[in-house]
């Protein structure tokens, strides 16, 4: 296995966020699960959904900053792979909600760079934390997203079926991320680590649906 120096690693973790935050810059491995043709939105339809896509964006790119300062700081090499695997599957939401975006018209977050900051710094100091602690950090924070896609699931007009179907998947992978970092071996965070996380969460979703 290649070691990297602490540069190498700098750069790479460089080269991530411009890949993060750049729109355009990340394509999806996986095929978009939005295969159905809509129809019609009125326009305040197509806005209310436009606001959705581009929280969830946010989200996704909060993701992929929470793993690579997680992978950054991990000291097991399995669990720095498990974080890596993970967004690169988080990648494809990006991907998945730019697109859907586009397609409405609209564009993502311009307060991006300010979540992903926040967002690698705490993906980092949770993992400089423990590995334990760090597989936590992703479940309650898989825990967190889920339930914001479930939210906006509910709020779609009921022929958005390109959102949903977008939507649906992404709540797939984010369980499915829970279940994998609980099974190796993360322990639930203490309670003010949790109410800060959704405070934040809460923050980044009532700004990002308008900026």
């Amino acid at each position: 296995m290649r070691h990297y120096s602490g540069v190498d690693k700098l750069i790479h973790s460089f080269d991530q966020a411009l890949r993060s935050l750049v729109p355009g810059a990340t394509t999806a491995q996986r095929s978009n699960p939005a295969q159905h043709m809509d129809a019609p939105l009125a326009v305040s339809e197509a806005r209310h959904v436009a606001g959705l896509m581009r929280v969830n964006h946010s989200g996704e790119v909060c993701a992929q900053a929470l793993y690579h300062g997680q992978a950054l700081t991990a000291k097991l090499p399995s669990v720095r792979l498990e974080m890596q695997h993970a967004a690169a599957e988080e990648q494809d939401h990006l991907a998945w909600c730019e697109e859907r975006l586009k397609e409405l018209d609209s564009h993502t977050s311009l307060l991006n760079p300010v979540w992903y900051s926040l967002s690698f710094g705490m993906g980092a100091l949770a993992g400089l934390a423990g590995d334990r602690y760090s597989l936590g950090f992703v479940a309650e924070t898989e825990r967190q997203v889920s339930l914001h896609l479930q939210q906006h699931l509910d709020q779609l007009p009921s022929q958005d079926q390109r959102s949903y179907q977008i939507l649906q998947q992404m709540n797939t992978d984010e369980l499915q991320h829970r279940d994998t970092a609980l099974a190796a071996g993360g322990v639930e965070l203490p309670l003010p680590v949790r109410m800060s996380m959704t405070a934040i969460s809460k923050l980044m979703t009532s700004t990002s649906y308008y900026i």
